[in-house]
């Protein structure tokens, strides 16, 4: 479990293109985490999408909201 909660995956990857992936995503400003779950967010809505089965309602987080001075 990671500490946002959510259960931490393996992938296997080699090295090369791990280190690419690495320095593609650190150009693009994003973590190679967060384009994966990108990724794999939006090919399960399209694979939802065409099977017709709707998507389950995520979670609303909601925070505190800040005081203003």
């Amino acid at each position: 479990m990671t500490t946002k909660g959510t259960p931490g995956r393996m992938v296997r990857i080699d090295e090369e293109t791990w280190a690419a992936y690495g320095q593609l995503c650190d150009e693009e400003g994003t973590s190679r985490a967060d384009d994966m779950r990108r990724h794999v967010h939006a090919r399960v809505a399209a694979w939802r999408k065409a099977q017709g089965i709707e998507a389950p309602k995520r979670r609303a987080v909601r925070r505190p909201k800040q005081k203003s001075d």
